[in-house]
């Protein structure tokens, strides 16, 4: 599902561009190939020319985006991407998925804020973008788990993206719980109408706008 209306600054409409691939170095495309194949992710091209050139893509499970590995396609050194985020919206459930795939995930961690010091555990408060984990393929290339429910106000202009089944299906437990609250300030009564505050809601979200009350 995916909801876009063009944006506007100053009266222009900006060019869409979106990330569709980084490159990851790594020293043995095979093990990669394994590792990455084995968390689940899909293998959307093995391309070998001869024996200088061949370039993999894979595609996290409901990613825009891709990573590209192989051989002669990048000269950084082998492990040294780091920092690579993964969003997701429910950590726990991410991580229990990529432990039973076979990586070595860490412990999950929070932060107050940004810059704060890394906190043992998941955010108490279960804060949008305050939950982490992260493990590595076996060059050491750093991914990192985000967990992200509530986008940050001015973060998505006008573009609301639901990439998987899942990710639609917990956005919809959110509205939900949500408007059980709006039917109880509305005395009780059924809203013949819920399914245009669940979407009003849903895109706010998303958005970073004002959630409906």
């Amino acid at each position: 599902m995916n909801i876009v209306t063009n944006s506007r600054e100053n009266g222009a409409r900006t060019v869409d561009m979106r990330l569709e691939v980084v490159v990851i170095p790594v020293s043995d495309v095979d093990r990669a190939k394994t590792f990455y194949r084995s968390l689940g992710w899909r293998l959307d091209a093995d391309f070998p020319v001869g024996g200088t050139f061949r370039v993999v893509q894979f595609t996290p499970p409901g990613s825009p985006s891709s990573i590209h590995f192989g051989t002669g396609i990048t000269s950084a050194v082998p492990g040294s991407a780091q920092g690579l985020y993964l969003v997701v919206s429910d950590i726990e459930a991410a991580r229990a998925d990529l432990i039973g795939r076979g990586a070595d995930v860490s412990e999950l961690f929070h932060r107050a804020g940004p810059g704060q010091p890394a906190v043992s555990g998941r955010d108490p408060e279960g804060r949008s973008y305050g939950s982490y984990a992260t493990f590595s393929d076996p060059d050491g290339n750093g991914w990192i788990l985000q967990e992200i429910t509530e986008r940050l106000p001015g973060r998505v202009e006008a573009d609301a993206t639901f990439t998987s089944p899942a990710e639609l299906a917990t956005a919809l437990r959110r509205a939900a719980a949500a408007h059980g609250e709006h039917e109880k300030r509305s005395g009780g009564l059924h809203d013949v109408n819920w399914p245009d505050w669940y979407a009003e809601y849903m895109i706010a979200e998303q958005t970073g706008k004002r959630l409906p009350v």
